[in-house]
């Protein structure tokens, strides 16, 4: 009896458990909490891959000033530095373009999308991005983003 009690409980635990996933609200596209990567993927095609490469790859020397003196497109993959900036900066670029948010007189080719793609269109296509890094990069990139965030 005292196996049957215990198989009786663990089988109830794990029905319960189950059963517990089972009648949770299923995640959503447009959930803020989940991104539609198939969407932020789609965009990437049509507005950045242009100058970012479709595989991420950046322009070819864009560490350097191209022949109008701006800077190249950077990769948007591990070997650039998207990984090292916060959500809200990249969101932000992104948003209403490099110029703008530096300020000062930057020079940028970098437009901003935001009159182009809603606010939860953007950061779909970043974490869509984020899935191209390595866990390293992602670990990192997501500290710099909570540290963003700390209330000052």
């Amino acid at each position: 009896m005292r196996w049957g009690g215990g198989a009786v409980a663990i089988v109830t635990a794990v029905a319960l458990l189950w059963l517990g996933l089972s009648i949770t609200p299923p995640r959503t596209a447009g959930n803020a909490d989940t991104p539609d990567l198939a969407r932020g993927a789609e965009i990437y095609a049509e507005a950045c891959a242009v100058c970012h490469g479709t595989a991420l790859e950046g322009q070819p020397n864009w560490r350097s000033p191209g022949p109008d003196g701006r800077l190249l497109a950077p990769p948007h993959d591990a070997t650039g530095h998207t990984w090292h900036h916060a959500d809200r900066v990249l969101l932000d670029i992104t948003r209403r373009g490099t110029a703008v948010v530096v300020g000062g007189g930057y020079e940028s080719n970098m437009p901003g999308f935001g009159e182009t793609y809603s606010d939860q269109e953007l950061r779909d296509t970043l974490e869509w991005i984020k899935t191209h890094w390595p866990e390293r990069e992602r670990q990192f990139q997501a500290q710099v983003t909570a540290q963003d965030q700390a209330p000052r």
